[in-house]
């Protein structure tokens, strides 16, 4: 029997949104979906009001606060969970500023179904916009020196080894074949741990062509001298990504390739934060320190700053 929206419950994860722009990011989802739920991570509240009392939610949404921010690795888990409450057969993904295209949906679940038949499926994914550049990201299979960057045409879809957890829809069958996600990786690299255990399950991880969505890399877009440009993140977020990239790098079930292209592209991610990007210093000490921390083994929660 062809999947249907019934069949899907989405789950939305969010912690301090935009709220001139959460509205419409739910509008969009909850059209999609059978059910929405909102996960949010102990949003402070604002005049004694809670965001999703000042926002206009679409009819239906449900909202589920944290007292706590458990990061995303836990929401993944409650998210699974809320799925198989409801008795859906998957769960989709979203963050709190991807606006899936019309259409979006269905093409991942008429994907996911042609997919399923060929063998087990891990999750199908979207083709992602980002909204400030206009570029189009493509979907990654491990290589080394480089890894393989991939378009899929249209109409068609990609074997992928990666993919961003934003907009993925995953058969709950996936998550138990493969485990839960890593709630000690807390943020950074939870999809990414994620899709080394579902590939190495055997299950087949899928970019499609004709499910587009628009997603924020980053906090911030700079323009390089000589031409170019790259996508920034704070301090913080500097920490938390340096230390789990390195922490996956000492990781039994890493796939070797992924690690050995990796390391050179996190030291040359640490010269051009230090030689470009402000505030270097707090960068370039965020970023090392992150890779004692990872190194350690180091897991939960960011340290209160960075």
């Amino acid at each position: 029997m062809p999947s249907t929206a019934a069949d899907v419950v989405a789950v939305a994860v969010t912690f301090r949104p935009d709220e001139a722009a959460i509205g419409d990011v739910l509008e969009r989802a909850a059209a999609q979906v059978g059910t929405l739920v909102v996960l949010d991570n102990d949003t402070p509240l604002l005049d004694g009001e809670h965001w999703s009392e000042r926002v206009a939610l679409p009819a239906g949404v449900e909202v589920e606060r944290s007292a706590t921010n458990v990061g995303l690795g836990a929401a993944y888990n409650r998210a699974a969970a809320i799925a198989a409450e409801r008795g859906a057969r998957s769960v989709l993904l979203l963050d709190q500023d991807s606006q899936l295209d019309e259409g979006c949906v269905d093409a991942l679940l008429r994907h996911a179904d042609a997919r399923a038949a060929r063998g087990p499926l891990g999750a199908v994914g979207p083709t992602f916009v980002d909204a400030r550049s206009g570029e189009r990201a493509p979907f990654v299979r491990f290589g080394f020196p480089l890894n393989r960057k991939l378009h899929a045409a249209p109409g068609g879809d990609v074997d992928a080894d990666f993919l961003i957890s934003s907009g993925s829809l995953i058969p709950l069958t996936a998550i138990a074949a493969a485990g839960p996600f890593d709630e000690g990786l807390f943020i950074d690299s939870v999809d990414m741990e994620w899709c080394f255990r579902a590939k190495a399950a055997g299950l087949q991880l899928v970019g499609v062509a004709d499910a587009r969505m628009l997603h924020t890399i980053g906090d911030e877009l700079v323009r390089l001298p000589g031409g170019g440009s790259m996508f920034v993140h704070s301090p913080l977020r500097l920490y938390m990504m340096t230390r789990n990239r390195v922490a996956l790098w000492r990781r039994h079930g890493t796939p070797p390739v992924w690690t050995a292209q990796d390391v050179p592209r996190m030291l040359f991610k640490l010269a051009r934060m230090t030689a470009f990007v402000a505030p270097r210093i707090r960068n370039a000490r965020a970023m090392v320190r992150g890779a004692r921390d990872g190194w350690r083994g180091r897991q939960g929660p960011p340290p209160a700053r960075e």
